[in-house]
């Protein structure tokens, strides 16, 4: 046998697939003179460090069941003028994250609330982040589910646990005291961890959908006083996104 095929067996043996998916062009550089001894191995660590890198974020990615990879590179802030682009673009930076920040996103249906989102979200997880996205009815409907089979709490500590949790379609119509109830302990329980709520309705009119309005106040008040509040408007964002729609940059050159 071989150095080079007892190297690869070790590493094999040692599951740094990294270091075995680029061993040949490590190996000819090294041959060529352009990489020393410690040259060498540092690369290969390099290698198997990006390969890891790169297995974490596709697992998060997955686990974050967003119903689009979208990132906020790929928004058309053309499209739309009245969005406030330059408030937008500043959550990028995710200092409401490192804060234990909410962000809540409203407007009207279209408008891109959801994408804004997502592409939060997406950008949360390529800085480390757990990142969970559901519509907020399924939610409410997954703690229900936890009530029936008696998985409640295992079923609130996994909606817990991500650094982000993003609920779409947030405060979409009156609740039930049930899940006013599960909404508050939901929210309780994530205290320091950031949430993303996407409405239709402004914070305003959310108090009136609670059955009872002590659990609104208690819930609703800490909520939006420790969150980033960017109202989007303007025409819908819908059409930008049919297939076969010409891009922004094209029209103009056309027109």
């Amino acid at each position: 046998m071989s150095a080079d095929d007892g190297l690869r067996g070790a590493l094999r043996a040692l599951k740094l697939s990294g270091m075995l998916d680029t061993l040949d062009a490590r190996l000819a550089q090294a041959r060529a003179g352009e990489l020393g001894h410690l040259d060498f191995l540092q690369v290969l660590c390099q290698d198997e460090v990006a390969r890891r890198d790169q297995a974490a974020f596709a697992r998060r990615l997955r686990r974050a069941h967003f119903e689009e990879q979208v990132t906020l590179e790929g928004f058309d802030f053309h499209a739309n003028p009245k969005l406030p682009a330059a408030q937008i673009r500043d959550l990028a930076a995710l200092r409401w994250l490192d804060a234990g920040e909410s962000v809540i996103l409203t407007g009207p249906v279209g408008v891109g609330k959801t994408f804004v989102a997502q592409a939060l979200g997406h950008q949360a997880i390529r800085h480390g982040a757990d990142v969970r996205f559901a519509k907020t009815s399924r939610v409410l409907a997954e703690l229900a589910g936890g009530h029936a089979d008696h998985s409640w709490a295992r079923r609130l500590r996994e909606l817990a646990r991500p650094a982000v949790l993003i609920l779409d379609d947030f405060g979409m119509r009156e609740l039930t005291a049930a899940q006013a109830d599960d909404l508050y302990e939901l929210i309780n329980e994530r205290a320091g961890r950031s949430l993303v709520l996407t409405s239709n309705r402004s914070p305003v009119d959310w108090y009136p959908l609670f059955p009872n309005p002590v659990v609104a106040e208690s819930l609703l008040d800490g909520l939006i006083n420790t969150s980033h509040h960017i109202h989007m408007n303007g025409a819908s964002y819908r059409p930008r996104k049919r297939p076969g729609r010409v891009p922004l940059a094209a029209e103009q050159e056309a027109g």
